[in-house]
């Protein structure tokens, strides 16, 4: 474990500095720096507001970075509006009722155009920098985010409802979700680790409630019941752990508690030393090795199947593509 620990750190500290190989397609942190030197510090500018004035926003952010970069690669095709030629990911299951932040990265996109005086920072490279900057901004740790993503010029729903890993899943079929997008168990366990930050849905916790009480803790069942009855208020909301609004280890406490919020949360302890048991006890004591890897764990999520050179285009308006 130290090992494997010990090298993943060693990448993070690679990763600081500009004058490094691009990771696959994609190039460095520096990639818009000759072209809008304050691109970057202007999209945390947005966050850092949007933050103070409601925290739950960081959570938001950085879940729709996720939830664009499970669906064919981080592209900001969550972002699209649905037109007359697509159904768009907005309304697919995972994300309806629940995905938000998008006015925000509106705020983000106009900022960024504004001081960079023309359409440069994609909207996926947008969705990537606000996620690491909400992490940061919730006393998470930094990483160097590579850039040069391009935007996608469709969506699709159904492409959401299928790859998207649902709060639902048992351990096999999160290990086969994340394997199928080249995430390796570790990266599931980190990853995870994001449900320290924010909320989840009276309708995604519901059937823990009341089907699963030999995995829920008792007192922690009876809490939740308070807010989310067996039927009614599916809008409701809960904590995924005690301190939903900063970034710590609590998450993984309360997985080895028997308080985890999700079903697919308590998949990943079980208490019997199979499956993920030891990263979640490992990573629940050592904070800072949860902080190191998570930030390397990003930046593989961060490059899956990017577009990047021709591919694309680079958004006027996140919400629509452009209009040649």
């Amino acid at each position: 474990m130290a090992t494997l620990i010990s090298s993943r750190l060693a990448s993070v500290i690679v990763l600081a500095t500009c004058f490094i190989l691009a990771r696959g397609q994609l190039s460095t942190p520096c990639f818009y720096d000759k072209v809008c030197p304050k691109a970057l510090a202007t999209i945390k500018k947005v966050v850092e507001e949007a933050i103070a004035q409601e925290p739950r926003m960081g959570a938001s952010l950085l879940r729709l970075h996720f939830h664009d970069c499970f669906v064919n690669g981080c592209d900001g095709s969550i972002l699209l509006d649905d037109t007359p030629t697509f159904i768009g990911e907005k309304n697919a299951a995972p994300n309806m009722n629940s995905a938000r932040g998008f006015e925000v990265v509106d705020r983000i996109k106009a900022a960024v155009n504004e001081e960079c005086h023309g359409n440069i920072v994609s909207c996926a490279d947008i969705l990537a920098v606000a996620a690491r900057d909400s992490v940061v901004a919730l006393g998470g740790p930094s990483y160097q985010v590579q850039l040069g993503r391009r935007d996608a010029r469709t969506a699709s729903q159904l492409a959401a409802n299928q790859s998207i890993p649902a709060p639902t899943l048992d351990f096999s079929g999160l290990i086969s979700n994340f394997q199928s997008h080249g995430l390796s168990l570790q990266d599931l366990v980190v990853l995870s680790g994001a449900h320290t930050l924010g909320f989840a849905r009276c309708t995604n916790f519901r059937s823990r409630l009341y089907n699963e009480t030999r995995t829920l803790d008792f007192y922690q069942a009876n809490s939740l019941k308070a807010i989310c009855p067996i039927s009614g208020g599916d809008d409701n909301l809960a904590p995924l752990d005690g301190s939903p609004t900063r970034f710590d280890t609590v998450y993984y406490n309360w997985l080895i508690q028997k308080k985890g919020l999700l079903h697919s949360d308590q998949q990943l302890f079980k208490g019997d030393g199979s499956g993920a048991d030891g990263l979640v006890k490992f990573y629940s004591s050592y904070p800072s090795a949860f902080s190191n890897d998570f930030g390397v764990s990003m930046l593989k999520m961060g490059s899956m199947k990017p577009l990047t050179g021709s591919q694309g285009e680079i958004r006027m308006n996140c919400r629509m593509v452009n209009y040649y």
